[in-house]
C-alpha cells in the first residue's frame, strides 16, 4: 500500500503573507496622509486623498486575500489531524498559492502608492516639473505636428534600412575566395557603423556634409542628412539580422537547391530568403521600434522634429512638461508594435510547437 506525503507546510507562509499586507496598509495610511499633510494646493491634496483611500482598498483586497490563504492553512491541518491526506494538500496548495497572490499583490500596490507618492511630495513640484497640464495641452497639437517629421523620419529610413542592410547581410555570405574582399567590406562596414554612436553619425553627417560643397549631398536640407544618418547606423544593425535568419537554415536546403542546378543567387530568392524571412520579422521589428526612437536625436543637427519643438517650449516655460508629451507619444506609438512582436514571438513559438 503506498503511503502518501503528507501535506507541505503553509501556515508561516501564510502568517507572513498576512502580517506582510498589514504593513502594507499601516504604510499606505501613514505615508499618504504624511505627503498629503505637505500639499498646499487644494486640488492636489484631494487627489492625495484619492490615491491613499484607492491605496487603502488595494490593500485590503491584499489583506483578504492573505487572509483566505491563512483559512486554508488552518483548514489544511484540520484535514491532516483528520488522516485526510489528499484533502489537506490541497487546501495547503491552496494556501500556498494564496500567499504567493498576496505577495504580487504587495509589491505591486506598493510600487504603484510609492511612485504616485513621488509625484505628489514635496508640495507636488515634481507633478508641476513634468505634469503641469495646462502647459501639456498648450504644447500638445504643436508637438504632435513635429512628432510627424519623426514618423516620416522612421519611414524612410525604415524602407532604405530594410534593403540596403539586405545587400550587407548577401555581401557577407557571398562564399569562396572571389567573395572574400566583399566579405571583408562587408564586415567591416558593419563592425565600423555599429561601433560608432548613433548622435555621432549624425553630427559628422549633418554638420560635416555641408562643409564639403559635394554635389547634391552638400545641398540637402537637416531632414534627409538625419534620414541619410540613420539609414547608414541601421544597416548594419539589420543586416545582421538578415544574416542571423539566413544561417538559420538548415544547410540540406543549400544542398538540395543547388543540386537542382540553381545558381547561389537564385537559392537566395526563391529558397533561402524567403524562409528566412519569416524567421526574423520579430528582430527586424525590434531593430526598427529603436530606430523610431532614436529620431528624436536629429535635434542635434537641426531639424524640427517633436524633440526640438518640446525644447522650445521648454526653454520659454521653464518647465518640462512639453518634453513629456514627445514621450507619451513615443510611448503611444512603440508599445502596441512591442506587444505584437510579442505576439509573433509567441506564434512562432506554439507553431515550433505544433500548437
Amino acid at each position: 500500500m503506498t503511503t502518501l506525503s503528507p501535506a507541505p507546510r503553509s501556515r508561516g507562509l501564510a502568517v507572513f503573507a498576512t502580517l506582510l499586507a498589514i504593513a502594507l496598509l499601516v504604510a499606505v495610511a501613514v505615508v499618504g496622509e504624511a505627503v498629503r499633510a505637505g500639499i498646499t494646493s487644494p486640488q492636489l491634496s484631494a487627489f492625495g486623498a484619492w490615491v491613499m483611500a484607492a491605496g487603502l482598498a488595494l490593500g485590503g483586497v491584499t489583506l483578504w486575500t492573505a487572509v483566505n490563504g491563512l483559512r486554508c492553512s488552518f483548514q489544511s491541518g484540520r484535514e491532516a489531524a483528520a488522516n485526510e491526506i489528499l484533502a489537506s494538500r490541497a487546501s495547503a496548495a491552496q494556501s500556498r498559492q494564496h500567499s504567493f497572490i498576496t505577495f504580487g499583490l504587495a509589491f505591486a500596490v506598493l510600487i504603484g502608492f510609492a511612485l504616485v507618492q513621488l509625484v505628489l511630495i514635496n508640495d507636488g513640484n515634481i507633478q508641476r516639473t513634468f505634469l503641469r497640464g495646462d502647459l501639456m495641452a498648450g504644447s500638445a497639437l504643436d508637438i504632435a505636428r513635429a512628432f510627424i517629421v519623426n514618423i516620416r523620419l522612421a519611414l524612410i529610413s525604415g524602407v532604405i534600412v530594410l534593403v540596403f542592410g539586405l545587400v550587407l547581410a548577401i555581401a557577407r555570405m557571398i562564399p569562396g575566395k572571389a567573395g572574400a574582399p566583399v566579405r571583408f567590406l562587408a564586415v567591416a562596414y558593419i563592425d565600423l557603423m555599429r561601433a560608432v554612436p548613433a548622435i555621432i553619425v549624425l553630427y559628422l553627417i549633418g554638420f560635416g556634409l555641408p562643409l564639403t560643397n559635394l554635389p547634391v549631398l552638400s545641398g540637402l536640407n537637416a531632414e534627409w542628412f538625419a534620414i541619410l544618418a540613420l539609414s547608414l547606423t541601421y544597416s548594419a544593425y539589420v543586416a545582421e539580422v538578415y544574416r542571423s535568419g539566413i544561417a538559420s537554415i538548415h544547410p540540406s536546403q543549400w544542398a538540395a537547391s543547388r543540386s537542382l542546378g540553381f545558381s547561389y543567387l537564385q537559392t537566395l530568392r526563391f529558397f533561402i530568403l524567403p524562409q528566412a524571412m519569416r524567421l526574423v520579422i520579430p528582430p527586424m521589428l525590434s531593430t526598427f521600434i529603436a530606430l523610431q526612437k532614436d529620431t528624436s536625436l536629429v535635434n542635434v543637427i537641426g531639424t524640427l522634429d517633436a524633440f526640438n519643438q518640446a525644447k522650445f517650449y521648454a526653454s520659454s516655460t521653464f518647465n518640462l512638461s512639453s518634453v513629456t508629451v514627445v514621450a507619451i507619444l513615443f510611448v503611444i506609438i512603440t508599445i502596441p508594435q512591442t506587444r505584437f512582436v510579442d505576439w509573433m514571438l509567441e506564434r512562432g513559438a506554439n507553431r515550433r510547437k505544433g500548437a
